[in-house]
């Protein structure tokens, strides 16, 4: 890794292109970020209103159902009024209006206990389909019964609540112990005798199952699905029947479900409208809810049901595509900026080789030759910042070779004219070792000549009073004599000084 961070602070052409690259992939990055961004914006308000639109016709198609189990119980409730002292035409009643539509799963005409003495204290004309899970199937056998459940039919909530409000209500869902084995829910009339009193109760089913068969067709995606919650959480309408029966939302939060579903759960049971984000069995998810509210139609009950419906969107159904383009994308800009990389390089590299053939010349330079002819000819052509460089750089040596050139030539001349110097410096050293051996010698020469005229001299000075004439004469013809040594010296000193002068003037 060292030697890799070394070449690349070596190579002018590989920081080059990590620098184009780096800047590449930053504008590259920060335009993908922010094409992504709004692209998932778009995505996520795209699937918002394909879930909008599916919870619209959700809602409308079941309350389509309920509507028409509305309409199909109060149009066989006049003929029920007109034959309530008639308990078994209860029975013809409740099977006619079984058959007169598919979604009833059963009808039960209950009575107040003691209504009819003859029957005993209880009576209900229920009747009810024996089989029918498929709204596509009508033939289902048709079964008659006086008993509902495992409890007295008046102590069951579809029975007390419209007897207690006197107002017709859908209860539910309803499970186990005030079923036949059935999850259903049940819309309930109350019976009014000629007195105005309370007669019993009139209700009819709805197998939660065939609600759940209607919306399993409300899919934006291939594996959404929609779902239906009463106001205590249990499931009203879902793709697994399981659900219909013993569980509630909040079960699964019981049984260590993310928490982010009992949070969704809440939403919807609080009657908000929106989405959330939860996971349920590992898989991210989205569910977009809105409160299920009833269409109005002139006599129809106005009550506030608590429902919920909502449609779970995964993630990978909404952001799959997203995300596999996401991926692509990613590939191909890596790809990219490699292949730029690689292109970025070998583009750099071939304009700067005259710039490391420029470098090989200056080294060239540096150990001293500086006759070299320039090394790129090739190239000297180009008219950018390169190319006058080259050109520059070859006047630079063909005239750092021509001053060089000068140089040394001067430097031979000197050189030559160092050793004549050099010569008549030692001729000049020669001459005057020669001048001083020579005053030398004639120092010598004179100092006994000068030494006994200066004795002959002191000596007539100081005793001529008492000498003799000869005395006198010899001393004068000595002192005559020394001076003609000493003058004929200096003549030679004068001569000799004379002829070197000569020879050096020549």
């Amino acid at each position: 890794m060292l030697r890799l961070a070394k070449n690349i602070a070596r190579t002018l052409s590989v920081r080059l292109s990590l620098m184009v690259v780096g800047a590449t992939a930053v504008l590259l990055v920060a335009s993908l970020f922010v094409m992504f961004h709004f692209s998932r914006k778009a995505v996520k308000e795209e699937a918002l209103n394909k879930a909008d639109q599916t919870l619209e016709a959700t809602v409308q198609r079941i309350d389509y159902i309920l509507l028409s189990v509305e309409q199909a119980l109060g149009n066989m409730l006049w003929n029920i009024y007109y034959h309530l002292d008639e308990p078994d035409r209860m029975f013809v009643y409740s099977q006619k209006l079984i058959e007169s539509n598919p979604f009833i799963e059963g009808c039960a005409v209950a009575f107040e206990p003691y209504t009819f003495p003859e029957r005993g204290k209880y009576f209900m004309a229920y009747v009810y389909r024996a089989d029918s899970t498929d709204l596509k199937t009508s033939d289902s056998p048709v079964i008659q019964a006086e008993t509902f459940g495992n409890r007295p039919y008046n102590e069951q909530i579809w029975y007390t609540r419209p007897m207690e409000t006197g107002m017709p209500t859908w209860v539910g869902p309803l499970k186990d112990g005030e079923t036949n084995g059935k999850a259903i829910i049940s819309f309930c009339l109350p019976l009014y005798g000629p007195d105005g009193g309370k007669k019993g109760v009139v209700g009819v089913d709805v197998a939660l199952s065939k609600l759940s068969q209607v919306v399993q067709e409300a899919k934006p995606s291939p594996n959404s699905y929609a779902t239906l919650l009463g106001s205590n959480g249990s499931f009203i309408a879902h793709p697994d029947s399981n659900k219909l029966f013993h569980q509630t939302v909040f079960t699964q939060v019981l049984k260590g479900t993310d928490p982010s579903v009992k949070e969704a759960a809440e939403a919807m049971m609080s009657g908000e409208k929106g989405y959330r984000y939860f996971k349920l069995d590992g898989q991210q998810s989205y569910v977009f809810f809105k409160p299920f509210v009833r269409m109005a139609v002139p006599g129809r009950s106005t009550e506030k049901l608590g429902w919920s419906v909502g449609i779970v969107y995964p993630e990978d159904d909404i952001f799959g595509d997203y995300n596999q383009l996401l991926h692509i994308v990613i590939i191909i800009a890596i790809a990219g900026l490699l292949l730029l990389l690689v292109l970025c390089r070998l583009f750099t590299h071939h304009r700067l080789l005259p710039l490391k053939q420029l470098s090989y010349s200056a080294q060239r330079i540096a150990d001293g030759n500086f006759d070299d002819s320039p090394v790129i000819q090739q190239h000297n052509k180009n008219t950018d910042e390169i190319g006058l460089l080259q050109r520059h750089f070859t006047l630079m040596q063909h005239s750092l070779a021509t001053h060089m050139g000068e140089m040394e030539r001067l430097t031979t001349e000197l050189r030559e004219r160092g050793k004549v110097l050099n010569a008549a410096y030692e001729q000049a050293k020669d001459a005057d070792r020669m001048k001083t051996a020579f005053l030398h010698n004639m120092t010598n020469q004179m100092i006994m000549p000068v030494n006994n005229l200066v004795e002959d001299v002191n000596d007539l000075c100081q005793n001529y009073t008492e000498m003799a004439q000869y005395d006198i004469d010899r001393l004068s013809n000595d002192i005559q004599e020394q001076s003609s040594v000493i003058t004929d010296l200096l003549n030679d000193m004068l001569n000799e000084s004379y002829e070197e002068n000569i020879r050096e003037n020549a």
